[in-house]
């Protein structure tokens, strides 16, 4: 199997990252090989955060990938490729980032484009932290994959952003509660983490959590969920590849920030092991 593999590079200089050069098989790309990601939308992603070179998830990371690309283009990924690719494109001079590989099939074969962006930082406390969602009447097509083209959850959560939301909360029929745009939600009943069971994306930092919640002392489970049972629970939060926050209000529904609850889903979060790439 032929894999092409592009990537847009951002150099960094001191504590800036600047547009670098795009590759193509560890060479510089032409322009030309980049219309097809640049132009269609078949495709899909994902995206981890990178300190001293390590990922958490690594093998998550990768399996994602790999059921994706076979889902939807009839072959499988390398992942050691892969996972060259991004050394490649980090060397030896980016060491903190934001990472994103993209797997796209202009000829019928997986091609691979890696973009490399400024590390996310959440805020200290989580307070700082704390999330306000609105709910929207719409989930994601194929959902459990983290596919190209969502316009539909990207505009929703801008004209939240407008109105003073952080964030969307996305719902089917009858109310049931989904996801977010960009992160998995779970709710506590003062007992259980109870996420959603709708059609759903499982999250990479998800996963982790949810794996290391019983070990903290939380039993975790999925059960569907729907706005009207929201007032009934204690607490929410959130989880993306950025990392866990607390949800401070869905709508008109407050919940306060437990610190508790809380400590013990980051603490979860931030007892997984770095993996090197």
């Amino acid at each position: 199997m032929r894999t092409i593999s592009r990537a847009i590079r951002r150099t960094c200089s001191h504590d800036h990252l600047r547009t670098g050069a795009a590759h193509r098989d560890r060479r510089a790309a032409r322009a030309e090989s980049l219309l097809w990601p640049a132009l269609v939308q078949t495709g899909h992603f994902t995206a981890m955060q990178v300190r001293g070179g390590k990922v958490r998830g690594l093998g998550l990371h990768l399996a994602r990938l790999d059921a994706a690309t076979r889902e939807l283009f009839g072959h499988g990924i390398d992942g050691e490729h892969v996972r060259g690719l991004v050394r490649h494109i980090l060397r030896d001079d980016i060491a903190d980032a934001s990472v994103r590989v993209y797997v796209h099939a202009p000829d019928g074969e997986p091609s691979h484009m890696v973009t490399v962006r400024p590390p996310t930082e959440l805020p200290a406390t989580m307070e700082e932290r704390a999330q306000s969602l609105r709910s929207v009447a719409y989930q994601r097509p194929f959902a459990h994959i983290k596919h190209l083209g969502g316009f539909g959850q990207a505009r929703h959560a801008e004209l939240a952003r407008g109105d003073g939301f952080d964030e969307v909360l996305l719902t089917g029929p009858g109310g049931e509660v989904s996801e977010g745009a960009v992160t998995n939600v779970a709710f506590f009943d003062g007992t259980d983490v109870v996420w959603p069971d709708a059609p759903h994306l499982a999250g990479i930092t998800m996963q982790l959590v949810r794996s290391r919640l019983p070990a903290a002392g939380l039993a975790t489970r999925h059960a569907p969920v729907t706005l009207a049972d929201l007032p009934s629970y204690r607490a929410a939060f959130v989880t993306n590849a950025w990392g866990v926050r607390p949800v401070r209000r869905i709508d008109d529904v407050a919940y306060g920030v437990d610190e508790r609850l809380m400590a013990r889903v980051a603490g979860a979060y931030e007892d997984v092991p770095w993996d090197t790439l």
